[in-house]
C-alpha cells in the first residue's frame, strides 16, 4: 500500500486542484487512462471551436454581399486546418510534462479504479496491476463519454463519435456526405462545420427541438438558420436501424408522431445523441459513493460525495457538461480544502446561472431560465426580445429587420422585482454578449442553498446550520474569479486576467 496525501483522477479541469495540493508541498497521484489535459483539450471544446471558427468564416464571407462585399471561390484549406486541430491537442504532451517535473507528483498512466472505500489500484497501459494507493483525499474527474444507442446494425456498421473523429477516424479530407444522430450542441456544430466544408449534412434529432435546453424561440430560430444554410434536419424522430453497404451507411428513422419511416444514406455516420459518465470504470461498488440511475456520481455543493474523503467535478457528476462549469468546481475544491481558509470562507458550487454556448452559425448563448421554465418555477414573467437588426452595429452588420437569420436577445423577468431569471441570445457573438448578464446574475449576496442534503460532511452540516453567506461585490476583481466564463469564448481574454492579477 502506498500513501498520498491526495489521488486525483483524471487530467482536465482537476488539474486546477494538483495545482493547489502542489503548492502546498502536499503528496500527490495523479491518474490518467488517456491523453492529459482532459476532453476539451483533446476531442471537446478547443479542437472542435478550432474547426467551427473556419466554418464561421466562411459562412461570413459567403454571406458579405449584403454588405457589399463580393467574393468568389471561398474554400477551406483542409490540410492546414488539420494541423491547427493536431497542433492544438498535441498540448497534452506538454501538460504530462508540466506535471512530470514536479518531485511531489507522481503519474500514473492508466484506468484507476477502487479495490475498497479509499483504496485504488491501477491498471497500466502496458497491461500490468499498480500497487494499491490509498489518500485522505481522493478526486474525481473522470468525465464522460459518448452514449452509443441500442440500435439495430450499428455493431456491424462503421461509425464515429467525437471521440474517434479526433483520433483513428480523423478524415484525410471533409466528408462528401454526412449523417449525424443527436440535435444537442455537439451533433449542432459538427453539422455547422461540415456543411460550411461542402459535406451535404442529415442531422436526426430523437427530440421535437434542437438544443432542446435552449428557450423554445431560440431553438425554433436555430433550426430555421440551419435548414437555410443547407442542412436537412429530421426532428421527432427514432432512430430504427442502419447497415453498411459499399461504404455507405444506411440509416431507417421513423417519426415519432405519425410513424412514417424514411431512409438516409452517405459516406460517414457520426453519433452524438449525449454522454455517459466513466462511472463503470471506476468500481463505485467498492465505495460508498451514491449515483444517479444514469451513472452520474452524487455531489452536494461542496463537491462532497455520499463517501467520506472523496469529493468529484466535472462531467462525472452531471450538473452540467462544460469544461467552465467543471474549472469552477475544481476552483471550489482548490480553494476550500488545499489554500488555507477556514471553513466560515468555503466556497460552494451554485448551478442556477451556468451560462451555456453552442458554436453554431448563429451562435447560441444563455444563462439561467428559460422562460417556460420561470413560469414552471411560479414565478409572474415578463420578456423582451431585441433584435440585431434594431441596432446601429446590427445594421452594419447586415441584418435586415424581417430577414430570416435576424437574430435576437431575449430577457426573462419577474414582473414584480425586476430580477433577471434568465438571458438568451442568437446571433453573432452570443458567447461575448452574454458574459455582462453571467456577472450580473451571480453578484450580490448569496446564502448556501443545500445540494443533496443527505451528502454532508460534519463540518457541511455545522455550514448549513450556520445559514453561511457571501458577497460578491460587482466592482471586486475576485468576484470575476468567481464567476463562470463561457469557454472557449472571447471573453476569457478579459475574465482571466483576474488570474494574473491574483498571482502577483
Amino acid at each position: 500500500m502506498k500513501t498520498y496525501d491526495v489521488i486525483v483522477i483524471g487530467t482536465g479541469a482537476a488539474n486546477i486542484v494538483v495545482d493547489a495540493a502542489a503548492r502546498q508541498g502536499l503528496r500527490i497521484a495523479q491518474i490518467e487512462r488517456s491523453h492529459f489535459g482532459g476532453t476539451c483539450l483533446n476531442r471537446g471544446c478547443i479542437p472542435t471551436k478550432v474547426m467551427v471558427t473556419a466554418a464561421d468564416y466562411v459562412r461570413e464571407i459567403t454571406e458579405a454581399s449584403v454588405i457589399g462585399i463580393e467574393t468568389s471561390d471561398v474554400h477551406v484549406n483542409w490540410d492546414q486546418l488539420s494541423k491547427r486541430v493536431w497542433d492544438k491537442i498535441g498540448e497534452n504532451t506538454g501538460v504530462k510534462s508540466y506535471y512530470g517535473a514536479m518531485d511531489n507528483v507522481d503519474i500514473y498512466e492508466g484506468t484507476g479504479f477502487f479495490t475498497d472505500k479509499n483504496v485504488i489500484q491501477v491498471q497500466m497501459q502496458d497491461g500490468t496491476l499498480s500497487e494499491m494507493l490509498t489518500a485522505d483525499k481522493i478526486i474525481l474527474g473522470v468525465g464522460a463519454r459518448t452514449t452509443i444507442p441500442r440500435l439495430s446494425g450499428l455493431d456491424t456498421t462503421d461509425y464515429i463519435t467525437s471521440e474517434s473523429f479526433f483520433g483513428s477516424a480523423f478524415p484525410q479530407k471533409p466528408y462528401e456526405s454526412l449523417i449525424i444522430v443527436g440535435g444537442g450542441a455537439i451533433g449542432c456544430e459538427f453539422a455547422h462545420v461540415f456543411s460550411a466544408l461542402g459535406t451535404k449534412v442529415t442531422l436526426i434529432q430523437h427530440n421535437k427541438r434542437l438544443l432542446p435546453k435552449e428557450d423554445e424561440e431560440i431553438s425554433a430560430h436555430l433550426l430555421q438558420e440551419l435548414q437555410r444554410l443547407g442542412i436537412t434536419i429530421h426532428v421527432d424522430q427514432d432512430t430504427v436501424r442502419v447497415r453498411q453497404e459499399n461504404g455507405q451507411k444506411i440509416l431507417t428513422f421513423r417519426n415519432i408522431t405519425t410513424g412514417e419511416e424514411q431512409e438516409v444514406s452517405a459516406e460517414a455516420l457520426l453519433i452524438a445523441p449525449g454522454i455517459t459518465p466513466m462511472t463503470d470504470l471506476l468500481h463505485l461498488e467498492c465505495t460508498d459513493v451514491q449515483t444517479d440511475k444514469k451513472g452520474f456520481i452524487q455531489t452536494n455543493e461542496f463537491l462532497e460525495t455520499s463517501a467520506d474523503g472523496i469529493w468529484a467535478l466535472g462531467d462525472v457528476n452531471g450538473t452540467a457538461p462544460f469544461r467552465h462549469k467543471a474549472n469552477y468546481e475544481a476552483d471550489i475544491i482548490a480553494h476550500n480544502l488545499f489554500s488555507g481558509y477556514a471553513p466560515s470562507d468555503w466556497r460552494w458550487a451554485r448551478y442556477d446561472n451556468v451560462p451555456a454556448v453552442t458554436y453554431t452559425f448563429p451562435q447560441t448563448a444563455h444563462v439561467g431560465l428559460t422562460e417556460k421554465q420561470a413560469i414552471a418555477a411560479g414565478y409572474a414573467v415578463k420578456t423582451a426580445k431585441n433584435r440585431f437588426s434594431y441596432t446601429a452595429k446590427g445594421y452594419a452588420l447586415g441584418y435586415r429587420t424581417g430577414a430570416p437569420n435576424d437574430g435576437f436577445v431575449k430577457i426573462v423577468v419577474d414582473k414584480w422585482t425586476n430580477k433577471m431569471l434568465g438571458m438568451h441570445i442568437t446571433g453573432p457573438q452570443a458567447s461575448v454578449l452574454i458574459q455582462p448578464f453571467v456577472s450580473l446574475m451571480n453578484a450580490g449576496r448569496t446564502t448556501l442553498q443545500p445540494i443533496h442534503e443527505e451528502i454532508a460532511s460534519p463540518i457541511v452540516r455545522q455550514l448549513r446550520a450556520g445559514g453561511l453567506t457571501r458577497e460578491m461585490d460587482p466592482r471586486s476583481v475576485l468576484t470575476v474569479g468567481e464567476t463562470m466564463t463561457p469557454h472557449p469564448s472571447l471573453t476569457e481574454v478579459a475574465m482571466w486576467t483576474q488570474y494574473y492579477y491574483e498571482g502577483k
